[in-house]
């Protein structure tokens, strides 16, 4: 009881019009790492055949469906729904974070606000979902990352794929944030100014489960090593460069 009244409580709000059901299980066990999920909603006209695709999930995860009519044809109106429920949610307290299922930059000002408020904000959305919405939030998850044929697509086509970034620049920039005057720098350390610079940065888009193993991929550039002395284990990082030119003198 004492371990779960710490972590921080979360709200799942799903906008169930452009989000997919098939990944439902994954997106809850992605937000349970940062906390404790204590409400979760899913919006839509449940009297519309698309959203038949959610029904079987809400009993068997416990999501509480919230019925929003279209009043007019080709409008949405499950986002003015939701961002209605986000900040009234946001003014009583009840959670320290929320996260939002969606692909759709109308959401952008809402994960803004949310954040002006202190709050931690989680967005998950398709890889289509704009550079703005994403760069509002705190950490987004692209679905693509979360099924496992993904995964497997990546790590061994990965070079294939011209629509992966290179994410050295990025390696690079965070690195030099953390390391300041010394010559290594925490693993940690960099991983969380790597989630600053890009709340998009996801180990996994590269093929990876963790920042070390991706920075494993590059020893031209990084080398990495584990303090055990201490518990847990401490992972340094230091620039390939740097160890080469000590080790000559």
């Amino acid at each position: 009881m004492t371990e779960q009244s710490e972590q921080q409580k979360f709200a799942v709000l799903i906008d169930g019009d452009n989000a997919q059901a098939s990944l439902l299980p994954q997106v809850l066990a992605e937000v349970s790492k940062f906390g404790l999920i204590t409400i979760k909603r899913i919006y839509g006209d449940w009297t519309t055949t698309s959203m038949n695709s959610w029904k079987p999930a809400l009993h068997k995860h416990a999501i509480q469906p919230i019925q929003q009519f279209r009043y007019t044809v080709g409008k949405n109106a499950t986002d003015s729904a939701m961002i209605i429920d986000a900040m009234d949610l946001l003014h009583s307290s009840d959670v320290e974070g929320f996260c939002i299922v969606a692909s759709d930059s109308d959401y952008t000002r809402l994960a803004t606000r949310i954040r002006e408020e202190g709050l931690f904000v989680i967005g998950v959305g398709e890889k289509k979902t704009p550079e703005a919405f994403t760069n509002a939030c705190n950490q987004f998850v692209y679905c693509e990352n979360l099924t496992d044929t993904h995964k497997k697509k990546r790590k061994h086509h990965k070079a294939e794929e011209s629509g992966v970034p290179d994410p050295m620049p990025l390696l690079l920039q965070a690195f030099e944030t953390v390391v300041k005057d010394e010559e290594w720098a925490h693993l940690s350390a960099m991983g969380f100014v790597l989630h600053k610079l890009d709340p998009a940065f996801d180990p996994r888009t590269y093929g990876h489960k963790k920042l070390q193993s991706l920075i494993k991929d590059y020893p031209g550039a990084f080398t990495l090593k584990r303090d055990d002395s201490t518990k847990p284990p401490v992972v340094y990082v230091a620039l390939t460069a740097q160890q080469e030119d000590s080790g000559d003198a």
